[in-house]
């Protein structure tokens, strides 16, 4: 039996009041992978927090130990001397500083001695984004970088101070197959080092693939434990919600063939110099769940910016058959346009506002009456809206900060389609959300199908595409490479699209040229 790496015992921590960890007990097992697994609200990220600093130790009861020896971080940097990096599930970078900026932000200097060189600084990243498999340059901007490749930045600036203890919070929730085994060989040689590792996911076949051992937080306890010869996907489900969980999506009515509501045609975006979308055509239908499948970097998120107004384009774009001009936000929900976005830390959610005002914000002139809201109309809305997606807060007032990652994708949710878009654009509408959660969600999407909302879902995970689109469109640096409706394809065809793309994109052009 392998000693003890963390201990966390009887540790409780409870917001205005209500408990989020009661009396939990984790204990985690030096050189091995832990997952760490429960619902959106069980308690997992406010664990990793209290292990990390993020929650000092005046803030909660109980013990941490780490090798046996009793710990009292009063903040992240305290909890990072002692050993223990994190990398949080939100996006945390400084967007004007160049990547190797990020990487070293906090420590710049070896101890109490001169600064680290400059060109020590970007060889050392060079080298942990080589480790990575990521071929984008330290002096990068981050400001330059999707939002899958600002969480490698992340996972990078945790690596740097060769941890003995790594927290993981959903750590793959922006990224594609091939960017989550490039992550995964890089956490098992640090597991061959001894590393310990505690791994938040939503994702149980990573945890097959990847987990030593697995705890399962229910209502802030521990309430479930599992060695990996234990391990099954039903059997995690049901340990996870306390109840069975159907996993398959729902069933889908085929599309009814209404008339084309959304039309693009030789549609082109850059973004900071780069050509992210080239030259691209195709249409979406009413009532119809059109996938963007495609790798990091392939264009999805840019794609959905720029037809919301996000980003500039060229080409020509049709709303119900008519050519519009959509220059901004204010231009596509003028047409009936709605976009959940990917980021909802840094693009979506007000922290400073409470529940209630994430949901109305940009829709007050739906609750007003002669220029002045209603505060009866708004609050009843709210109430009803929290009911019909099962939002968990303890009112309207809630502070966003404190609420799960699914709650907080709920509210997202409630804002979007509080105008009734007909058009309705989905950026990873899943990221960082628990199975039932998930599953909720999905449900969502397929009602909103059959009301006649014409969906455009883009997704980091190729299963989610596949299984809930009417059609896929694959996209390629920019390029659709493929098309294909459902069950005619699978993750091979997709993979095997873009790499065909790739291959050809990276074959001289005398050889292309070859009879």
């Amino acid at each position: 039996m392998k000693s003890l790496a963390v201990e966390a015992l009887g540790i409780e921590l409870d917001f205005s009041g209500v408990l989020a960890l009661r009396g939990c007990d984790l204990r985690v097992r030096r050189g091995e992978i832990h997952a760490l697994l429960g619902q959106n609200g069980a308690g997992k990220s406010t664990l990793l927090k209290i292990l990390n600093g993020v929650h000092p130790r005046e803030a909660f009861r109980g013990v941490l130990k780490i090798d046996g020896r009793p710990v009292a971080f009063h903040s992240p940097a305290h909890a990072r001397l002692q050993g223990v990096g994190f990398v949080p599930q939100e996006i945390e970078v400084i967007e004007n500083l160049s990547v190797a900026e990020n990487i070293f932000c906090g420590q710049l200097r070896a101890g109490r001695g001169p600064l680290i060189p400059w060109r020590t600084i970007e060889e050392r990243a060079r080298q942990l984004l080589a480790d990575l498999g990521l071929s984008f340059s330290p002096q990068a901007l981050v400001a330059s970088l999707s939002a899958a490749q600002r969480h490698l930045v992340m996972i990078a600036r945790a690596l740097v101070a060769h941890p003995s203890v790594l927290l993981l919070d959903e750590p793959t929730a922006s990224l594609t197959s091939v960017e989550i085994e490039r992550l995964f060989a890089v956490l098992r040689r640090l597991k061959g080092r001894s590393t310990t590792i505690i791994y938040i996911t939503h994702r149980l076949p990573e945890v097959l693939s990847l987990c030593d051992r697995a705890s399962v937080l229910r209502d802030g306890v521990i309430a479930e434990e599992f060695e990996r010869n234990e391990f099954d996907i039903h059997r995690l489900h049901d340990a996870m919600t306390g109840y069975k969980v159907a996993t398959q999506f729902p069933p889908l009515k085929p599309p009814s063939g209404g008339p084309t509501v959304l039309k693009l045609e030789s549609f082109s975006v850059t973004q900071n110099g780069r050509p992210r979308v080239r030259e691209i055509s195709f249409e979406l239908h009413r009532g119809e769940i059109l996938g963007i499948a495609g790798l990091l970097g392939a264009g999805r998120t840019e794609l959905l910016s720029a037809i919301y107004g996000h980003l500039p384009h060229t080409g020509k774009i049709y709303v119900d058959g008519h050519e519009r001009s959509i220059r901004s936000s204010r231009d596509a929900r003028a047409l009936g346009i709605g976009l959940l976005t990917e980021d909802r830390k840094r693009d979506g959610l007000l922290f400073n506002l409470p529940l209630r005002a994430n949901i109305t914000a940009g829709n007050l002139h739906l609750l007003s009456k002669a220029g002045f809201v209603r505060a009866s109309a708004e609050r009843n809305h709210v109430l009803h809206t929290m009911q019909e997606l099962r939002v968990k807060a303890a009112s309207a007032e809630a502070t966003v900060a404190h609420l799960s990652g699914g709650n907080q994708q709920k509210l997202l949710f409630a804002r979007v389609l509080m105008p009734q878009p007909k058009i309705l654009l989905l950026d990873d509408p899943t990221k960082g959300v628990d199975v039932a959660t998930r599953h909720e969600i999905y449900r969502l999407v397929a009602h909103l199908a059959e009301r006649g909302v014409a969906v455009l879902i883009a997704s980091s995970e190729l299963e989610e595409v596949l299984g809930l689109a009417h059609r896929v469109i694959v996209l390629a640096d920019g390029h659709i490479v493929d098309e294909f409706n459902r069950d005619e394809g699978d993750e091979k065809r997709v993979l095997r699209a873009v790499s065909s793309h790739t291959a050809l994109a990276r074959t001289p052009a005398s050889s292309v040229l070859q009879p």
